[in-house]
């Protein structure tokens, strides 16, 4: 097992903290949640790491680049800046990132934009990243790229003569080939993704699609299947190693949170504003993937179906502002703003609105009360890499919670046995779903949530970061172990 003495980069599209504005008008450091944030934070404080990332700023900013500088102590790590020029965010970010990987890796390449500006932007990009990394390096360091952003980051580092472990996690979905070959650049994805030593995927089907890519893309690669992960063997190339770490959460830090006095006290004021009602809750980022008009449709289809369940169930829909500027979410969001008006406009009642619409974010505490009220969780993206709102509901919710869950998320491939799986979009079928949630017997309902909670507690966020960097072969040190919680699981 190779040995890593204690140091670890953490590289991803942004950094772990938001540059906030203080009245006088000066920058100030604020740190992100997320968990990303939350299972690397304590590696990286014990390892004296490092992270880079982008800052959210325009340009080079030297007042950033020195408040992460006097942030390393309090921090306990490194940070170090990608500035970004505008060009560069909307051509990269926008444009790359955002109008072509992410549809086209969701299943919805109809909404992909090929503009072949977008990629030379993008390999641009990618290589500021690895010039950033390169001033960096030490040889003994272990560098770990996050996500779709950031897949050429290896490639680059290798032209710059980077001879170093480099690993990379996908936390969105790798889709089938019927779908990746549709991508103009779709060979320079594939021999990006070949010059990691590692690959992680979220889930078994992820981990297949990429390789039958592979088989059919690229003919001079062999896949090694013989061992506990294949391996893919080039001749131009060191072999990389590919598998599945679905991620997950903190559930003992979540379970802690939920239940402190302010998170009681708005435990409280939700249910005294359903009284002898059940409460069916979504959440969700603004976002095409999240299903949310066709679970506002499934929903009034349940209405319709069992009208005695009108005025006994509501439903609360959070949807977390983003990308606002983009015409194709201001169209999302107008269209879930008129499917909520069109639904309460048919059902509601005297005492009795079918859906409460929250458009903001949730402050945690009260994210965390509506998950404690909330008889079942209502999680239907048409695709998602994994999804953390389930889990976080599961651990969070009553103990007699119901878990609805979209057999197209990631977390289906752990969680689907103990939860009501659909077809989001079958919107009879969601609706029955949401009946037999309603409906299922009390006994049933906790030995369903208690199993999820077992399997949710025994591969938490720190067994998803322990499993990938012992497929690494990297060796964590003793305090670095007892940072993570490991030793106590």
């Amino acid at each position: 097992m190779q040995e890593l003495p204690n140091r670890l980069m953490i590289v991803s599209n942004r950094l772990p903290i938001t540059i906030a504005e203080q009245p006088n008008g000066t920058p100030m450091l604020k740190p992100a949640s997320g968990g990303l944030v939350t299972a690397l934070d304590p590696i990286l404080r014990q390892a004296r790491g490092t992270w880079i990332g982008w800052s959210g700023t325009n340009d080079a900013d030297q007042t950033v680049d020195q408040l992460l500088e006097d942030a390393t102590n309090s921090i306990g790590y490194h940070m170090h800046a990608i500035h970004l020029s505008q060009e560069e965010q909307e051509k990269f970010y926008l444009g790359f990132s955002n109008e072509i990987i992410w549809p086209l890796f969701h299943d919805l390449q109809s909404r992909c934009n090929f503009d072949p500006s977008y990629w030379t932007t993008y390999e641009q990009v990618n290589r500021k990243y690895a010039e950033t990394i390169a001033e960096h390096y030490r040889d003994d360091t272990y560098i770990w790229v996050q996500d779709y952003q950031l897949i050429n980051v290896a490639c680059e580092l290798r032209q710059l003569g980077i001879d170093a472990h480099i690993g990379f996690f996908l936390h969105i979905p790798f889709p089938h080939i019927d779908i990746f070959l549709k991508l103009p650049w779709r060979e320079q994805i594939l021999n990006g993704l070949l010059e990691y030593d590692l690959l992680g995927f979220q889930t078994n089907r992820d981990l297949n699609n990429f390789l039958i890519c592979v088989e059919a893309l690229l003919p001079d690669a062999e896949i090694d299947r013989s061992g506990e992960y294949p391996l893919i063997l080039h001749a131009d190339r060191n072999p990389t190693k590919v598998g599945f770490f679905p991620i997950s959460i903190d559930p003992h830090e979540f379970r802690a949170a939920a239940h402190t006095q302010d998170v009681d006290s708005l435990y409280g004021q939700i249910r005294e504003s359903f009284p002898a009602r059940k409460l069916i809750l979504g959440v969700d980022r603004l976002d095409y993937t999240k299903g949310i008009p066709e679970r506002l449709q499934a929903f009034s289809t349940l209405l319709e179906t069992y009208p005695e369940l009108q005025q006994a169930i509501s439903l609360t829909q959070v949807v977390v502002p983003s990308r606002e500027d983009i015409s194709e979410y201001a169209d999302l969001k107008q269209t879930i703003q008129q499917l909520v008006s069109e639904i309460n406009g048919k059902y509601t009642k005297i005492g009795w609105v079918p859906i409460h619409y929250i458009y903001r974010s949730l402050p945690r505490e009260e994210l965390l009360a509506y998950y404690r009220a909330a008889h079942a969780a209502l999680i239907t993206p048409l695709k998602d890499g994994m999804n953390l709102v389930a889990k976080e509901y599961a651990v969070c919710g009553p103990d007699d919670g119901v878990l609805i869950l979209s057999e197209f998320a990631g977390a289906a491939m752990q969680l689907s046995e103990h939860s009501l799986t659909v077809n989001p979009y079958d919107l009879t079928g969601t609706a029955q779903a949401i009946y037999n949630a309603v409906t299922m017997p009390r006994a049933e309902r906790m030995e369903h949530i208690s199993k999820l909670r077992h399997s949710i507690n025994q591969y938490d966020i720190y067994w998803w970061v322990d499993t990938f960097l012992q497929a690494a072969n990297v060796k964590r040190s003793e305090s670095v172990e007892q940072a993570s919680g490991l030793e106590a699981r």
